[in-house]
């Protein structure tokens, strides 16, 4: 059975699991917390290479700030549509007032700004809230 890397959403550890169509339970090997938890992680400079390099899944990163209007509109859209793959994508947000040089690196320019990396290349970038429908499809476009 094949099996790809996954790292968990409570502990960062990098985690093999076999590829199956869903999955009901799947716990970290580490801190034995479920690997189903879809609530997006908060990324700074300091863990972002690692969950990037060593996600085998799509990784979706929102590129934020709390004083951008469109962010906070798009905020419970992306939490939403992260539900619906766990275990499939990976839903990560950056604090684009926090984490300056984040926005630096990977040129940021307006905000929010998607950037979804596979196998920790950078293939999509979408600057602008999407509704629920069009995060879905810019998602699965990545699967």
């Amino acid at each position: 059975m094949s099996k790809v890397n996954v790292v968990c959403p409570h502990c960062l550890k990098i985690n093999a699991i076999p590829v199956k169509d869903s999955y009901s339970k799947a716990n970290c090997g580490s801190c034995k917390k479920s690997l189903l938890d879809t609530t997006p992680i908060e990324l700074n400079e300091i863990n972002f290479d690692h969950i990037i390099v060593n996600s085998e899944i799509p990784v979706i990163v929102d590129f934020w700030a709390p004083w951008c209007g469109p962010c906070k509109m798009f905020a419970p859209i992306f939490t939403q549509v992260a539900q619906k793959y766990p275990l499939k994508a990976l839903f990560v947000k950056v604090n684009t007032e926090v984490e300056q040089t984040l926005s630096r690196k990977f040129s940021i320019m307006s905000i929010p700004t998607l950037i979804v990396y596979k196998n920790g290349i950078e293939k999509k970038r979408v600057s602008g809230a999407l509704d629920p429908l069009r995060l879905s499809n810019l998602v699965n476009e990545s699967l």
